[in-house]
């Protein structure tokens, strides 16, 4: 049996598929005339093979007319003259490899693309990125993975997952995923949650300890992971899991009540969303409303970035189909653990302390814009409300407020039909913020605590360093401190607090922060009904003396005996 740290809750049976995604080196060696024959020879290969695969999965997915359309329209480049004819030439002419010339082709078709003022066109450079990777892998005569193409039910088993990787999943087919790194708030772990897939990571050498096909059990509610376990152990995790999905069932009958407490004291509870998919879970666990709207995956698996027409159909879908219920969507934040590599974003020996989130949104001023007008575009329901990530000082709130300000001037001169007076919020992720929180509320119309950055930042612990991993703690007695002050802070002025980190869905804290004083709790959607029955289920007035009596704790162990 084998730990990690659990990070979205399920149970699982199923086969293992290790997941390796090695990088793809191109030999820019010269090849002799003598090789040139031998090189095209490679190039045919692949190509064949190539083709053979993609009508392979378009025979498996031909109930899907979209995917069936999208691989046609692959196996048409491959087999198009003139794309054979300049790879061929290529190598005869520069002497150059195979692969080494698919690759120069490749990037520039993207590149004429690229150039080209037609939106249509332009969506298509994904889809000779991915024909150029597999076509490469073919002839270099690699193992082609693909996360989104998996035919069989299994758990993925790899070193890590980054977050565009996650976000390929094949739900129907990936029972869950395990890896050897991650941390419960990296981002991996929260589009986990999002998805609804059981996973586990931070398992030391998992990648050499389990073999493809091995028979695993996935238990991310005990934390445990089975190898190949024998019948007595099957069938006690399977009477676990019956017992976790009647546990399950029996929340869904309070989906729809109010997150109120035995005496009366009423919080919101709201959801965090990656995509607009996930307005299906908002539904279906009783959310009230969607505290964080995570633009950044709109930007993500792609080459270049969503102009204003994609993103203000992603925001109006959202909006329109929360009719009237709150929706806080967040100004994009790239940067850390999430990259874009259409960006460019330089390479940073800090990148959590670097380039990231409205940082990079104000030097690069035409994203922040677009997005704040894509945003305001949507905004006629007037459920839609801005809020900014990583904010550091009241200068930057200030000056993004005279930008929005502007923007909204000039489409009211355009005579579009906008919220004028729609409300900017930030998150409070940052010490320096929190200390000055009496004159930044004076600014904004609304704060959302984000604990996960929060804590790093307080605590100086890069989350996802395995190493120093064991240190992150929004349990410490300066974080709480730093939660109260927001909060007395705020509610001194009339404003209410928010709670959007995964701090937020932790059962063991809920009755700590309701009794701080939280106003609105923001988290997965399958979490809502935990945190609901938990509030559900006890009185205010005694959520208010463990706040009390944990406050004035000074250790992490006097903390945890106050809470359990």
């Amino acid at each position: 049996m084998i730990s990690g740290i659990s990070v979205s809750k399920g149970i699982v049976f199923g086969k293992a598929l290790l997941f390796k995604n090695k990088k793809i080196i191109i030999n820019k060696n010269h090849i002799f005339k003598n090789k040139i024959n031998k090189e095209i020879k490679k190039f045919i290969i692949g190509r064949n093979k190539t083709i053979k695969q993609l009508k392979n999965i378009k025979n498996i997915k031909n109930k899907n007319k979209n995917k069936k359309d999208i691989l046609d329209s692959h196996i048409m480049i491959l087999e198009d003259y003139e794309f054979e004819k300049e790879i061929i030439n290529l190598i005869k002419s520069k002497l150059i490899t195979a692969d080494y010339a698919t690759n120069k082709i490749i990037k520039k078709q993207i590149k004429i693309i690229k150039k080209i003022e037609n939106e249509y066109l332009k969506e298509r450079i994904n889809d000779i990125i991915d024909i150029g990777k597999r076509l490469i892998k073919n002839i270099l005569n690699l193992k082609v993975n693909s996360l989104s193409s998996i035919k069989n039910k299994v758990i993925i088993v790899s070193k890590e997952l980054t977050p565009s990787e996650t976000a390929q999943l094949n739900l129907k087919n990936v029972l869950g995923f395990i890896t050897e790194f991650g941390g419960i708030t990296s981002h991996t772990s929260i589009m986990a949650r999002a998805l609804e897939i059981p996973a586990i990571v931070n398992t030391y050498d998992i990648t050499n300890k389990i073999k493809n096909n091995d028979f695993l059990i996935l238990d991310a509610i005990n934390n445990n992971i089975y190898i190949n376990p024998n019948l007595n152990i099957i069938n006690l995790v399977k009477k676990k899991k019956k017992k976790y999905e009647e546990k399950i069932k029996n929340l869904q009958k309070i989906k729809n009540l109010p997150a109120i407490t035995i005496d009366g004291y009423k919080v919101s509870i709201f959801s965090n969303i990656c995509d607009i998919k996930d307005i299906k879970s908002i539904k279906k666990y009783g959310s009230e409303g969607i505290g964080l709207y995570r633009t950044e995956f709109l930007f993500m698996n792609r080459c270049f970035l969503p102009n204003i027409i994609e993103q203000y159909k992603s925001y109006k879908y959202v909006s329109k189909k929360m009719n009237n219920k709150l929706v806080n969507i967040r100004i994009m934040d790239i940067g850390g653990d999430k990259n874009l590599s259409y960006l460019n974003i330089p390479k940073e020996e800090n990148p959590f302390l670097g380039w990231r989130a409205i940082r990079l949104s104000m030097d690069l001023k035409k994203i922040l814009y677009t997005q704040l007008k894509a945003i305001l575009l949507s905004s006629n329901n007037k459920n839609i409300r801005i809020m900014f990530p990583m904010i550091t000082s009241i200068e930057e709130i200030k000056y993004l407020k005279y930008e929005l300000k502007n923007i909204i001037k000039k489409l009211i001169i355009k005579k579009k039909r906008i919220n004028k007076n729609i409300k900017m919020g930030i998150m409070i992720e940052i010490p320096s913020v929190a200390l000055i929180i009496k004159d930044i509320i004076k600014e904004v119309d609304f704060l959302s605590i984000g604990t996960n950055d929060l804590t790093q930042y307080t605590l100086a612990v890069d989350r996802g360093n395995k190493l120093v991993s064991h240190l992150y703690n929004s349990l410490s007695p300066s974080i709480l401190k730093l939660i109260k002050k927001i909060i007395n802070e705020a509610h001194k002025q009339n404003k209410y607090v928010s709670m959007c980190g995964e701090f937020a869905s932790d059962e063991k804290v809920t009755l700590l922060l309701l009794g701080i004083g939280l106003d609105e709790f923001s988290m997965n959607s399958s979490y809502i009904p935990y945190i609901k029955n938990i509030i559900r289920k006890n009185k205010f007035k005694d959520a208010v003396k463990i706040a009390n009596l944990t406050l004035k704790k000074i250790t992490n162990k006097e903390i945890i005996k106050c809470i359990t």
